[in-house]
């Protein structure tokens, strides 16, 4: 298993919408099964994790539905196409972060 990293805040917030994202790219999920679904790479807490989903609703990229389970009611939260187009435009923005850590971290030119 790798070693979680621990990161800057700042940058750790740029890479959470991706994580998500990332998370819902197969099917839908709710809150805690993305939590435990991420955990090997990143931290991510439930008061962390919630203001996320509402922000990714509220651009379009994540849909939510209701439905009850063992008597309580779950949101479930599924990508959409919109949300599969900004996977993919986070994807091509870490292609370009890697060239660069190439450079830092390798020397490369």
């Amino acid at each position: 298993m790798q070693e979680i990293v621990s990161l800057d805040s700042q940058i750790k917030k740029g890479l959470l919408d991706g994580c998500v994202l990332a998370a819902l790219e197969h099917d839908e999920s709710y809150g805690y099964k993305i939590i435990d679904d991420t955990k090997s790479v990143i931290e991510i807490s439930e008061s962390t994790l919630y203001p996320i989903l509402k922000r990714l609703e509220a651009a379009g990229y994540l849909t939510v539905k209701n439905a009850e389970y063992n008597g309580r009611l779950r949101k479930y939260y599924r990508i959409t196409t919109l949300g599969l187009g900004r996977l993919a435009e986070f994807r091509n923005m870490l292609k370009s972060i890697e060239r660069v850590s190439a450079l830092i971290l390798g020397g490369k030119k």
